[in-house]
């Protein structure tokens, strides 16, 4: 190998392990159990919004229950609500975890109006009164940020919860004041 070829090697490595380095653990699709589906591309790209959200549902703090949760959503968004899969791009567990839903790149079905043009990501649990666990916290915060080093999210893209799209109470108060303080989060729109 030509002395280039060897330093280009190693600045490849370096941006490689710089952006796992960002990324959290993400669980795919496949380790999670996922049905097949079929979404459409997002027609935006890179989303210059992320859509924070909760399921308000049960919490999961292990790899197996994260990834019974992540079926039964799943579920519940197929067959009662009618959607081709989850609705979701992306959601955390309090294990630290990301889960693939539609994954990047993807259309969800998660905040009429952002659809098109937003990444959405939630925690698994309900946070009304509670915040999620420093884990999920940083999973969350880290997704986005490992979103934005893969070209998947704008690098001035902003940040909003749930409630802002739609009439909702999602993610929940508690989760919705803390998302509040997360960088490029935007109180207009």
């Amino acid at each position: 190998m030509n002395k280039f070829a060897a330093v280009l090697l190693v600045a490849s490595m370096a941006c490689l392990a710089s952006v796992s380095a960002q990324c959290p653990r993400i669980v795919t699709r496949a380790q999670w159990g996922a049905r097949a589906a079929s979404t459409a591309q997002l027609p935006i790209r890179p989303a210059p919004w992320v859509v924070m959200h909760h399921t308000a549902g049960a919490h999961c703090t292990t790899d197996a229950a994260c990834a019974t949760q992540m079926r039964n959503i799943q579920n519940f968004h197929m067959n009662s609500n009618g959607w081709a899969d989850i609705g979701y791009n992306f959601l955390v567990g309090e294990n630290g975890a990301a889960y693939e839903g539609r994954g990047w790149g993807r259309q969800g079905a998660h905040a009429p109006g952002y659809n098109d043009r937003s990444v959405g990501m939630g925690v698994m649990g309900t946070f009304t009164n509670g915040i999620p666990n420093a884990a999920a916290r940083t999973a969350a915060r880290n997704l986005i940020t490992c979103g934005v080093s893969l070209g998947h999210i704008a690098s001035n893209y902003w940040l909003i919860g749930h409630r802002q799209a739609v009439a909702t109470a999602c993610p929940g108060n508690a989760f919705f004041n803390e998302i509040r303080t997360w960088p490029r989060f935007n109180p207009n729109v």
